[in-house]
């Protein structure tokens, strides 16, 4: 059918009608290549079922604000079936040899990668954000996951102390937990999904997990692989729903022994409210306000082409997204100028035109929230630079678009510099000192990751140990070893994920004393 509308196509004189069946012939091709969404049900003990309760939730595609399918509007009951096969699994797959677990987890990241174009187009339609972001960053990551703590149990070691004198030694076991429960994000949505699941499971634990009922399409289709890499029945149970149903189940659920949450703040500390009293180990990675800092030393082209992205990377939808960017007072009128220009220059456009810099924001309701900080900002006096308007697409005009915004702003005590806005929107402001900037960067309730431009390494060392951040990047951006620990603090979160800190999390230590 689409070579025949090409065919067609190529006999129009009219090029917009031209344009008209290429986006046509485009989204076909998607749809023709992704599983109709009226089909997606949980993943329980291996099997695809229904929820119980036959419930059902619309899914709408970000690029054209159409209802495209449905998902399962789960319940307690469910999350009890999904426990009951995890519990089953558990005696199993805990005393798993390592080496087969590890082999287990290395075939999914070969099947995620023979299934890339597939996977990456299903992120792009249920997300909004470009094919192509989805292709060189989503899906390889999420490969990476499972290929990362694949090899890493492998290597995880505890430790042992003899005590001279005593006749003693103490060794330290690292045993799973049993059945642990994992609630994922939608902005990154298999990146993110696959960040928790694979420590959990490599670490010899059963999972219960529910992606974002917003983006919930990738995580659906990785049973489908899960289930031809060998993964036994049980060990991975995926159920979705709403955080208020489903997710409320999960932190609920007594015999849930840990909860690994990537999400807002607020829900982060409505889950350790729910989680403390029944003792459950908690990772909580939430949300981020992080400061951009230049210092008139820096690489400037470098910074400036980082900074584009590190601002509207993901239209801004990612935890680690500089937002607030704080520019030494000499060189602030020239990055003002240019960083605009940069700025003007990025593409809207639909997820599937591979020329599109920006996607569409994940939601209806997200965009709206997005506005109204812009709308906040005009009312406290900030600068709108440019930006600051919804974009129609054409053919495509119902669909979330919003032109990047870059707000001058008079103050770091305004809320468009308090508060998490998580989309397409950077504040800029200059500064005059060391000192100066240091505070502003400080005072804010997050502490997740901040990144500081400058060739002075006495000045990278200083600041680098007094920024409140989990993670610094210096010169750079979003370079990440899967080996080392990521987190934040204050608001940001509890815990850390990421190489060993994340086996360690889904593992409870314990020691045994033999005299000899």
């Amino acid at each position: 059918m689409a070579q025949d509308f090409l065919i067609e196509a190529f006999s129009l004189k009219n090029l917009k009608e031209l344009k008209k069946i290429r986006e046509f012939v485009v989204n076909k091709a998607i749809q023709d290549e992704i599983p109709a969404f009226a089909g997606i049900r949980n993943y329980i003990n291996g099997e695809y079922i229904n929820p119980i309760q036959d419930q059902w939730i619309d899914n709408y595609c970000p690029a054209n604000g159409e209802v495209y399918g449905q998902i399962p509007n789960s319940t307690k009951e469910d999350v009890e079936n999904a426990y009951i096969a995890a519990k089953s699994a558990f005696p199993i797959w805990s005393q798993t040899t390592l080496e087969e677990r590890s082999r287990i987890l290395i075939r999914i990241s070969e099947l995620l990668e023979d299934n890339l174009s597939r996977f990456a187009e299903a992120e792009s339609k249920d997300n909004g954000k470009p094919v192509s972001l989805a292709t060189q960053v989503d899906i390889p990551r999420a490969a990476s996951n499972f290929r990362f703590f694949g090899n890493a149990i492998t290597q995880f070691a505890s430790e042992s102390h003899e005590s001279v004198g005593q006749d003693t030694i103490n060794f330290t076991l690292r045993q799973p937990i049993g059945v642990v429960g994992c609630i994922s994000p939608w902005n990154l949505p298999l990146y993110l999904f696959t960040w928790k699941i694979a420590p959990a499971i490599a670490a010899g634990n059963c999972v219960v997990a529910k992606p974002s009922e917003i983006t919930p399409m990738t995580a659906y289709l990785l049973g489908e692989i899960c289930k031809e890499a060998g993964l036994p029945n049980g060990v991975l149970n995926i159920v979705h729903g709403l955080g208020t149903t489903a997710g409320q189940a999960i932190i609920d659920h007594p015999d849930i022994n840990a909860i690994s949450f990537t999400g807002g703040t607020a829900t982060g500390a409505h889950i350790a409210r729910v989680a403390a009293p029944l003792f459950k180990k908690l990772s909580l990675e939430l949300g981020g306000k992080n400061p951009n800092i230049i210092f008139a030393d820096c690489d400037y082209d470098n910074m400036l082409d980082t900074t584009v992205r590190s601002s509207f990377s993901n239209q801004g939808q990612i935890c680690l997204c500089g937002s607030r960017i704080f520019v030494e007072a000499s060189i602030y009128e020239k990055f003002k100028k240019d960083f605009v220009t940069k700025v003007k220059a990025l593409k809207v456009g639909h997820p599937s035109d591979a020329a599109t810099d920006i996607g569409a924001l994940v939601s209806k309701t997200h965009l709206e929230k997005v506005m109204a900080y812009i709308e906040i900002a005009k009312k406290e006096k900030g600068t709108i630079l440019c930006g600051g308007n919804k974009v129609v697409v054409e053919n495509f005009e119902n669909g979330y678009y919003l032109e990047p915004t870059v707000i001058e702003v008079v103050s770091n005590d305004c809320r468009v510099n308090q508060e998490e806005i998580f989309g397409p929107v950077v504040t800029i402001m200059s500064f005059e000192s060391e000192d100066e900037v240091l505070e502003m960067a400080n005072k804010v309730k997050y502490g997740l990751s901040a990144t500081l431009w400058t060739n002075d390494l006495k000045r990278t060392m200083r600041m680098s140990s007094q920024l409140q951040a989990g993670i610094v990047w210096v010169n750079t951006w979003m370079m990440r070893d899967l080996r080392t620990p990521f987190g934040g603090i204050k608001a940001s979160g509890v815990g850390r994920e990421g190489g060993f800190e994340a086996l360690r999390f889904f593992t409870e230590a314990k020691n045994v004393c033999i005299k000899y």
